[in-house]
């Protein structure tokens, strides 16, 4: 039987990177919606989103494109965004295999509880 490896090697996020982390995402995948529509996606504050979008503006992450219509503010990722963005998705899918290793050798041990 597998061990998996101790959970104080998993990297982990703050909820402050967490957010960054999804803000990039989003304005890579849609770099046209609004303040309120990604605040509303994220299950997040409007203020909060304003906050953190200002913070990765700060940060040299994003910057703000020319809208065609100028309804509102078109945040779009910088080389330093992008490269910030492969950072945590590398860290976040790195989690994530770990967990999946760890809950699969779970799985295989109640399994074989339940057999005996």
């Amino acid at each position: 039987m597998r061990t998996p490896p101790p959970s104080d090697s998993l990297p982990t996020f703050s909820v402050r990177e967490s957010v960054d982390f999804d803000l990039l995402i989003l304005i890579e995948k849609e770099p046209a919606l609004s303040q309120r529509e990604l605040a509303k996606r994220l299950g997040i504050s409007l203020g909060r989103v304003n906050y953190c979008l200002r913070g990765l503006v700060g940060k040299g992450m994003l910057k703000l494109a020319d809208a065609p219509k100028k309804v509102g503010n078109v945040y779009a990722l910088t080389t330093s965004g992008s490269a910030h963005r492969n950072k945590y998705t590398s860290q976040f899918l790195k989690r994530k295999l770990l967990e999946y290793e760890k809950l699969k050798l779970q799985i295989e041990t109640l399994k074989g509880e339940l057999r005996q």
